[in-house]
């Protein structure tokens, strides 16, 4: 069981990873159009209106957070690896569950509710990976498999801004596009 004053470090911490998330995934939706379009701020920032690059904007700093806390928090909590893939799953999953499933309702998206699935995402999110620290220890296999998984995601995210597949979620609404 952990002590109260770890616990609420870890809180403390994933509170802070919250904000984190939420200010950095804010500032990377305009960093692609401030850089004048370069490139190498593309693999990071959204690079259009498309579902799929606005998955980027929860996903990295959610991976940035996570290399940052590598270091002071990964020896002190159970599940490091498990509880920061399953925090940033759950927002690049719920993320575009929310917005289809409310925009098939509506016919359009609206703004407020956009912002508020990140934010909520997030909060969901890390409150998840919270939780995972504090649970029993996973077997290994499940932190390298975690490992894996964060693995995986960047580079999907990193292939497919460049290279995207002519599927709906790819799809910029506005220009009716594909990818940059």
């Amino acid at each position: 069981m952990l002590s109260t004053t770890k616990s609420r470090t870890l809180v403390a911490m994933e509170i802070v990873g919250t904000l984190f998330i939420i200010f950095l995934g804010s500032a990377l939706h305009f960093t692609f159009d401030f850089s004048g379009g370069n490139s190498a701020v593309a693999l990071v920032s959204a690079t259009n209106e498309s579902v799929w690059e606005h998955l980027k904007l929860a996903f990295w700093p959610s991976l940035f957070w996570m290399l940052i806390t590598i270091a002071p928090f990964r020896s002190k909590v159970n599940n490091f690896f498990a509880a920061k893939a399953a925090g940033a799953t759950f927002m690049i999953i719920s993320i575009p569950v929310v917005f289809y499933s409310y925009t098939a309702s509506t016919g359009k998206s609206i703004f407020a509710v956009d912002i508020s699935t990140f934010v909520i995402a997030v909060i969901i999110g890390q409150t998840i990976s919270n939780r995972l620290f504090k649970s029993k220890c996973f077997p290994a296999w499940i932190e390298k498999i975690s490992i894996a998984i964060m693995l995986l995601l960047a580079v999907a995210f990193l292939f497919f801004t460049f290279y995207p597949p002519h599927l709906g979620i790819f799809q910029d609404p506005v220009s009716r596009n594909y990818g940059i």
